[in-house]
């Protein structure tokens, strides 16, 4: 399977804070926004990843990433002129996906919790069909919603709804078949005028090949696209890594337990970050292994 991180956008709800860098470069307190879904892509198995983003972000994301070879990983980069819809990445993705199954992630959204690897990794093994998540929302309206049957069917699928008919939002994290370039070809642009994700899960649920896992009360979900999430997500991160010792989203320490690199690429990871709190927290993981 191949990932997408979506970053692109133009990032209007967090102005004027976004109006001379991309969202997704922001912190969320010691690591670029970026970090925690290409995280999230790592922790699901997934090595060959495409970053689409506009054409005046994307040299930055280059820069940061490279050819990711640093971290084990396959980077590539591709241009989305202007916002025309969540599904249009697997469009521009064409060729980047291939004949591959793919995950799309959306480049603000953060997943914290136990089990959060597991549940990716099993969607990441579907073979056919699509595979959503359900994350209980006290208000879910400003999200896509989806309702689940209690034989965990999905019966309904509701983009931004006054009314939801659910608890349950969408976070921006979609698990596909190979399939979802031609279904992508069947889509009709909303009164926006953009290709909407949630026209895109209704055609998988059409041909009756849509899933859908419920995260637990344990998951922790993050949309930082607004100036209280963005917060939130930071004295989250904060707190956690305060309290357990133990960073959220550390893609050197991920790209080494999932043995992307050795001990001794990690050391040379630890350098270059110098005496940061980040590059100190690299080297005691390489001091304590023997």
């Amino acid at each position: 399977m191949k990932g997408i991180i979506l970053a692109g956008g133009s990032g209007t709800r967090l102005y004027p804070i976004t109006k001379a860098i991309s969202k997704q470069l922001l912190p969320i307190y010691d690591k670029p926004m970026i970090y925690y879904p290409l995280s999230t892509l790592m922790l699901s198995g997934i090595r060959d990843i495409l970053i689409i983003s506009t054409p005046l972000d994307l040299p930055n994301y280059k820069r940061l990433f490279g050819s990711g070879s640093h971290l084990g990983l396959n980077f590539s980069y591709k241009e989305q002129i202007q916002p025309r819809g969540i599904p249009e990445a697997f469009i521009i993705g064409e060729e980047f996906i291939g004949t591959s199954n793919v995950c799309l992630i959306l480049g603000d959204n953060l997943f914290y919790g136990q089990f959060a690897s597991d549940s990716f990794k099993r969607a990441a093994s579907v073979k056919n069909g699509a595979v959503i998540f359900a994350y209980h929302a006290k208000d879910p309206s400003p999200f896509g919603v989806v309702q689940i049957d209690n034989s965990g069917n999905v019966v309904s699928i509701e983009e931004k709804p006054k009314e939801p008919k659910s608890n349950f939002a969408i976070p921006g994290i979609y698990f596909y078949d190979n399939k979802v370039i031609e279904n992508c070809r069947l889509l009709e642009k909303s009164a926006r005028g953009e290709l909407e994700i949630s026209d895109l899960n209704r055609i998988y649920l059409q041909q009756g090949s849509l899933n859908v896992e419920v995260f637990g009360r344990g998951m922790v979900w993050f949309d930082t696209g607004t100036h209280d999430g963005l917060l939130g997500a930071s004295n989250f991160v904060e707190a956690i890594q305060k309290r357990q010792g133990l960073y959220i989203a550390c893609l050197e320490e991920i790209a080494f337990y999932m043995n992307y690199i050795d001990r001794d690429q990690l050391f040379e990871l630890a350098k270059q970050l110098g005496k940061t709190a980040y590059g100190e927290y690299l080297r005691e993981i390489v001091a304590n292994v023997s």
